[in-house]
């Protein structure tokens, strides 16, 4: 597997483990629509938290969140409006970033709430 792969991966597991400590139910993880891949679907209390995860080496070339595209926000937005219409829900949907950095051999995790409406 390709090292930024395994980078990902590693990510995606920290933020889950960050989202249970902080008291996130897991609902899916990888949920993919048409052309969208959401990281990670999980709820907290009424509220629907839609996960973007971006991990890096380094901050050098910008913040992890700096890598989330319009096309992309796009693409996870109708992908959980057919979630949510799917599967009948009747929460608040709330898209979030957590941007991981790894800093020697620890990680630093920011976990960004309504990050969408920074872009």
């Amino acid at each position: 597997m390709a090292q930024h792969n395994e980078l990902g991966k590693k990510g995606e597991q920290l933020a889950v483990d960050f989202l249970l400590e902080n008291g996130y139910a897991i609902i899916e993880r990888n949920y993919r629509f048409d052309k969208a891949e959401v990281d990670i679907i999980a709820q907290k209390e009424n509220i629907l938290a839609i996960i973007e995860v971006k991990t890096r080496t380094t901050a050098d070339f910008g913040n992890p969140q700096d890598f989330v595209k319009p096309k992309q926000i796009q693409r996870l937005v109708k992908a959980v409006d057919a979630y949510v219409t799917t599967n009948d829900l009747n929460v608040e949907v709330r898209f979030d970033i957590v941007a991981i950095v790894k800093d020697g051999k620890q990680f630093k995790i920011e976990h960004l709430k309504n990050a969408f409406y920074h872009f």
